[in-house]
């Protein structure tokens, strides 16, 4: 009999990371592989990395270290994503025992690299240069979130943003058409999810290849599509974000009233340091946009602290920005040297722990920010939708139309199920989340 073929992967990064597994998966299951639980489970042990930040790198190798014992048992190892195009062949130096490294540009060449390492290869490279026109797109994706469908519209980018190492792992922006973007989200409803969220480095810096539409186009497109209840899009680009996004929100209501919007500093000088190409004056007037929308948009954003050359001036900045819009959600940053970005040579001249104090002020700053925003809530009634429980606090757990986190109990014998909608009295609200009762 031939040897059943299993494999484990686990998944470091962000939401594209989480998708790419699964559309990984669906390509390894149409090969005849079973997915178990644990390293020592399996056969081929794949880990599918971001290199983002430097502490999801290290705890990469960290991982190939504490498995390597493995090896000896005949297992195989591969290095998948971010990682993997940035280090190349140098992860064979750094872990021997790793088999398999590809870049996520080169998934769709998956089934042969397979192939390959079933035939006894122990040295196996899928690597795509900056200029790859390709997409990975399978019909074997296999959707791992019960309640949210997950579409790639556009991969790489093009913002050469001097901290970020996204343009040299990812590779040029790209995008797909319309026509396939909006067949894929019919087949995702017909399979009965009612959330979809769209996908990209700056998702909306999407350009159809076919000329159909634009990004605003395609959101309302994608939330017309029957069946669909929810669309959210994620990360938007501010250079790429126009007034017809709101306009698309406005007009059509099962699109999330949620913009998450990275703005990385309130200071113009540092701004430009880090080649985002856009002003606090720019910046602000697109917030001005939002704001001035019928529905009521939540804003959350990225912001980095402790940039090379940021003085206290600059992040004093950055502080009154954080005042002004009044985010829902900040996820901050101390800033981290990245390979082969221009950052790389400015003189890192914050000291880390300055770096930390200035993350805790913005930090305790925007808890309370978020404390004010998210008390304007109480006594309403909003339509969460269901990701989980927590049976130790009796409570069901969602997400309302903002995408903010709703914990609620419920008179009903059985709970209502991952996927499906509640409305939702809130009776106590916190800085990160909201509570209450079904009605």
């Amino acid at each position: 009999m031939t040897p059943e073929k299993t494999f484990y992967l686990e998944t470091f990064g962000c939401q594209m990371n989480a998708h790419d597994s699964e559309k990984v998966i669906g390509t390894l299951r149409e090969r005849g592989y079973r997915q178990v639980e644990s390293e020592e489970e399996a056969g081929l042990i794949l880990y599918n990395t971001c290199s983002i930040r430097d502490k999801a790198e290290q705890k990469v190798f960290h991982r190939l270290n504490d498995y390597k014992r493995l090896h000896k048992e005949g297992k195989r190892f591969g290095v998948l994503g971010c990682v993997a195009q940035q280090e190349g062949e140098n992860i064979f130096a750094r872990a021997p025992h790793v088999s398999l490294v590809s870049g996520s540009a080169s998934y769709r060449k998956l089934p042969e690299m397979l192939a390959r390492l079933e035939a006894g290869e122990t040295r196996i490279t899928g690597l795509d240069d900056r200029q790859t026109e390709e997409t990975f797109e399978t019909e074997f994706t296999a959707r791992q979130n019960p309640y949210r469908g997950y579409i790639t519209i556009i991969e790489g980018c093009d913002k050469f943003c001097s901290y970020c190492v996204v343009p040299y792992t990812r590779g040029k922006e790209r995008s797909r058409s319309s026509s396939s973007v909006l067949e894929e989200a019919r087949r995702i409803a017909g399979l009965g999810y009612t959330e979809i969220q769209l996908l990209g480095q700056n998702v909306n810096s999407y350009r159809d290849p076919e000329g159909k539409c634009s990004f605003a186009e395609l959101l309302a497109a994608v939330g017309q599509v029957p069946g669909i209840r929810r669309v959210r899009f994620t990360t938007s680009h501010p250079r790429d974000f126009t007034r017809d996004i709101v306009e698309a929100i406005d007009a059509v209501p099962t699109l999330c009233d949620h913009v998450h919007l990275p703005v990385q500093s309130g200071s113009a000088r540092v701004l430009k340091m880090m080649a985002r190409e856009y002003t606090p004056e720019w910046y602000l007037e697109r917030i001005g946009w939002i704001k001035a929308a019928r529905r009521t948009i939540s804003i959350s954003t990225d912001i980095i602290v402790g940039f090379p050359g940021e003085t206290e001036d600059d992040f004093m900045q950055t502080m009154e920005l954080l005042a002004e819009v009044e985010y829902d959600c900040v996820f901050a940053f101390k800033y981290s040297a990245r390979p082969n970005t221009p950052a790389l040579v400015m003189i890192d001249s914050v000291p880390d722990v300055e770096k930390s104090n200035r993350l805790q002020v913005l930090l305790d700053r925007q808890r309370e920010i978020q404390r004010v925003n998210y008390s304007k809530h109480l006594g309403q009634i909003l339509e969460v939708m269901i990701e989980g429980q927590n049976p130790a606090r009796g409570q069901i757990s969602g997400r309302s139309s903002q995408n903010k986190p709703v914990n609620f109990t419920c008179s009903q014998p059985i709970a209502p199920a991952p996927g499906s909608y509640v409305q939702v009295r809130i009776t106590a609200t916190g800085p990160n989340s909201l509570t209450g009762v079904a009605v």
